[in-house]
């Protein structure tokens, strides 16, 4: 049971009932004060052994043992014990309460500590205010442990009539029926008026009588037996409950870390797909200038334009006025949207799981004295450290810093492919350096004069070979820039990703783990349950139904 992780106080009572299953027969006497307890007691023993009076007199719980002379102790928990020679005590133990309603905190600790430990429960009340509100209250306490209840209404004489005494009758009878689930034993004496010279009569008679019979061999076996037996019963009641009231708060943790790492596997996914149409957009740049290339060409290697053929460095800056003006700017144009769309989709996504476990946490005020197990701290504590953590993340979130940083990464990798020799993607000198080559090859055939050579076969394969080479120098360049791109932008969202795993790593572990150990808990329960139902029928089967 230990195992179970009850509070201390469960495992105490339930360690003492098993301690005592050798002790003598225990019967406590609970209800408020004035109702007559020490009176009915005293009746009962035959003899004063308890003091009584109009005012509150029993000051101290106060169990009443055998003992050969008279004697009065208190020990230094504050109970009193009482010697007394009667044989009666030599079967039997009683424990004489204060009011349910003490007003001295400890003495009502105390008598709720009785209570697991008794075999039987005397609860009187008075006839003329019969089962006030501390006394509802005080049974609930009594009713959680399963144990045998007798009710005591005492001051009979006070109902002077029929009715009187039917209405009380009625009134405690519903009332305790409905608090128990079932109509207790119910006696109705005057304890002072039917005690006389140590003879019993009227309700003191049937009452004592009642007693005398659970002192019965068989009849008290059975109690003893049944009295670590229930308590143990509201023990696993309370492990029970307190495991069902845990699933309960797990299940919404459970809803919680799945939809936040499912949040964050959805974001991955989107990142992965809505990235390549971006890097795309860079790659259709080299497209249309391959496009615009080629145009040039088939407009300027003529036979028409020879002379401007002739002279290189002005096809060189006709090239790279008509062709390539404009597309450095426009692919760091490009680049630069992808990173700030990288960013606001980062901090977006934050934002979302930011909002979400805030609408999860339960309000600080509503856990005011709740959280007294470990499980409700520790699952509490981390849902707060994980939201906390992200609020902080959106606040402290610089989307120009990181834009900066993850562009200034971008740039860092281009630059390492060997793509940036001059300007900002050095294109021009990249590209127009080796197509005009091909221009410079014509000069020589123009100073020589040979034109129909020129116009019918060197112009159209110098045209063709430009084109080929212009080709080969983009489709290099898409290559190229496309991989730098794709590994680096994959590379910026995987440490996205990999932030917010780990910031929600630690609750996330916390409910699997503790899923874990409810469904272990749970197959503890229900073996301990199931031992329980076991010794309960061997006992009924043994000395029959109490």
């Amino acid at each position: 049971m230990s195992e179970l992780h009850r509070a201390p106080a469960d495992l105490t009572a339930l360690q003492d009932a098993l301690a005592r299953l050798e002790e003598l027969f225990l019967i406590v006497v609970v209800g408020e004060f004035n109702a007559g307890k020490s009176a009915l007691l005293n009746g009962l023993l035959g003899a004063s052994v308890l003091q009584e009076g109009a005012i509150p007199t029993t000051t101290r719980v106060t169990l009443v043992k055998y003992g050969d002379t008279l004697r009065e102790t208190v020990s230094p928990d504050d109970l009193a014990l009482i010697a007394y020679p009667l044989d009666l005590l030599r079967e039997i133990n009683i424990v004489d309460t204060p009011g349910a309603n003490a007003v001295i905190r400890k003495h009502e600790e105390l008598t709720r500590d009785f209570i697991p430990r008794s075999d039987l429960v005397l609860f009187v009340t008075s006839a003329d205010r019969p089962f006030t509100e501390s006394e509802r209250q005080f049974m609930e306490h009594i009713r959680e442990w399963n144990k045998k209840i007798v009710i005591v209404v005492n001051k009979r004489d006070l109902l002077q009539d029929e009715k009187s005494f039917n209405d009380v009758r009625q009134f405690v009878s519903t009332n305790a029926a409905q608090l128990l689930g079932a109509t207790p034993e119910l006696f109705f004496v005057s304890a002072k008026q039917e005690t006389r010279d140590r003879q019993l009569t009227g309700g003191m008679a049937e009452l004592d009588a009642y007693i005398r019979s659970w002192l019965d061999a068989d009849a008290r076996l059975r109690v003893k037996f049944n009295t670590p037996l229930g308590v143990a019963d509201q023990v696993l009641k309370r492990a029970e409950s307190g495991a069902q009231r845990e699933r309960e708060q797990l299940a919404q943790d459970v809803e919680t870390a799945g939809h936040v790492e499912r949040e964050v596997t959805t974001y991955a996914q989107e990142i992965r797909s809505e990235l390549e149409p971006r890097i795309a957009e860079v790659d259709n740049l080299m497209y249309k200038l391959e496009a615009r290339g080629n145009d040039f060409f088939d407009q300027n290697f003529r036979l028409v334009k020879v002379m401007d053929l002739a002279r290189g460095d002005k096809f060189r800056a006709m090239f790279e006025q008509q062709v390539l003006a404009g597309v450095p700017q426009e692919i760091e144009k490009r680049t630069r949207a992808v990173v700030d769309w990288l960013v606001e989709k980062d901090l977006r996504e934050w934002q979302n799981i930011v909002t979400y476990l805030q609408r999860r946490r339960v309000p600080s005020d509503a856990l005011v004295g709740e959280l007294t197990t470990t499980f409700d701290m520790r699952r509490q504590a981390l849902l707060k450290s994980t939201t906390e953590a992200a609020q902080n993340v959106v606040a402290t979130y610089d989307a120009e810093k990181e834009s900066r940083e993850i562009g200034s990464h971008v740039e860092t990798a281009v630059l390492q492919t060997g793509l940036v020799e001059a300007g900002a993607l050095g294109l021009g000198a990249i590209i127009a350096t080796t197509v005009t080559v091909a221009a410079f090859d014509v000069t020589g055939i123009v100073l020589a004069g040979t034109l129909a050579v020129l116009g019918l076969f060197v112009i159209p394969y110098k045209r063709k070979q430009a084109k080929d080479k212009f080709r080969e120098k983009i489709q290099d360049l898409r290559t190229r820039l496309g991989a730098v791109l794709r590994a680096q932008f994959n590379a910026e969202a995987d440490r996205t990703i990999t932030r917010m795993q780990e910031g929600v790593a630690p609750y996330v572990r916390f409910v699997k783990g503790e899923k874990e150990r409810l469904a272990a808990t749970d197959a503890k329960l229900d073996a301990a349950r199931r031992d329980l139902e076991t010794l309960q029928d061997k006992v009924t089967q043994t000395f029959g139904q109490g």
